[in-house]
């Protein structure tokens, strides 16, 4: 998201320590197609310009919001290529003048749907939620969520796991602006988080910290592998850089979604456009640069559907064409692909906890 300009105090962290240094990988596609770069091929930007894509599928119709003119949209489409056709309704205006309105994300539950957002001016951002029985119109006033410590809150998004509703976002650990990190809080209901917040992320590897000012963890998406382990795929380094890209979090088979050393962090980007930056063994974008802030547009929103190994399946995120000068007025959304990719290690060194754990990731494609 955007930066703000601040004095450096490290003592405002939420952990002591760095978290652990990333070493090598391993890992194969056990049943997915070949990794070749050009397996899926490049396709392209959507035409529909602009950032921080969040779409859903409730039966054959593909869902979008989007934020626009001091508000949030939602378009309607059979297919993603034709979301960006597709006419922009208007769901929500900022009558109150609540500020800047950042990456709204809908999820359905309960046949509702509620769409997420931050809204705010500078260190004043908090997330708010709005609702509906119908994906575009009838939605209720905005409501700010009561996320625990009150502090500036960006990029929220609700999902359930293994019965339980989550609630995971970027924000910062005091009032001023050192470094964005990734939290995760328990809700009781789609709108009412419980209990305290758990970092469970922090921009500390040296491939997150190659843009700063501040340094980046945010956007984060969760997703469910083959073997039902929970991920967090979130965008990594400044969006202002065309350094921007995405990453894992992996949680070990029985951990706890809120003990931050039962997750485990890809050693590099896994989709990005520097190779310097990027994990061993996966490559860097032919065509886009910075791509990040991704949707993976699951059934219902729900990471109960989320796809078997095997299977190329599509997702959407925000990049720049390469040849075109980097800056936020100059993305869209595009189209690419994913596929589970097994046997992959994720190492560290000197925190608690096993130093290796071996799972499922994922390698994207244009």
């Amino acid at each position: 998201m955007k930066r703000f300009r601040r004095s450096v105090s490290f003592g405002a962290l939420a952990l002591a320590g760095a978290l652990a240094l990333p070493l090598s990988w391993s890992g194969n596609a056990q049943g997915a197609p070949s990794a070749r770069a050009d397996a899926v091929g490049a396709r392209g930007a959507t035409g529909l310009k602009g950032a921080d894509p969040s779409v859903l599928r409730v039966g054959d119709t593909y869902i979008a919001v989007k934020s626009a003119d001091g508000g949030i949209v939602v378009r309607q489409a059979t297919s993603l290529d034709g979301l960006a056709s597709a006419p922009a309704k208007k769901v929500w205006s900022d009558t109150g003048d609540l500020g800047e309105v950042w990456a709204p994300e809908v999820v359905r539950d309960g046949g509702r749907y509620y769409i997420y957002f931050s809204a705010g001016r500078s260190a004043a951002h908090r997330m708010y939620v709005i609702s509906s029985a119908s994906p575009d119109s009838g939605y209720t006033a905005e409501k700010k969520l009561a996320l625990p410590d009150d502090k500036w809150a960006i990029d929220g998004s609700l999902f359930t796991f293994q019965g339980q509703r989550w609630f995971v976002w970027s924000g910062w650990a005091g009032d001023t602006n050192v470094e964005q990190n990734l939290y995760i809080a328990r809700m009781s209901d789609p709108t009412t988080p419980t209990g305290k917040r758990s970092v469970i992320s922090q921009p500390r590897e040296s491939w997150e910290r190659v843009v700063g000012d501040p340094y980046i963890n945010e956007a984060p998406e969760a997703i469910k592998d083959p073997n039902g382990q929970l991920h967090v795929v979130y965008s990594a380094n400044g969006s202002w850089s065309s350094q921007y890209c995405l990453a894992d979090l992996r949680l070990r088979a029985g951990g706890d979604p809120t003990y931050v050393w039962d997750w485990y962090k890809s050693n590099g980007c896994l989709f990005g456009s520097h190779r310097e930056t990027m994990m061993t063994g996966w490559d860097p974008t032919l065509h886009v640069d910075g791509p990040g802030h991704h949707t993976f547009a699951l059934r219902d929103g729900d990471i109960n559907t989320s796809p078997p190994a095997g299977n190329k399946v599509p997702f959407m995120f925000h990049a720049v064409a390469k040849g075109t000068p980097y800056a936020w007025e100059n993305r869209y959304w595009y189209l690419g692909s994913f596929v589970w990719w097994g046997d992959t290690t994720y190492r560290r060194a000197n925190v608690p906890g096993a130093e290796t754990n071996t799972g499922w990731s994922l390698k994207f494609f244009e």
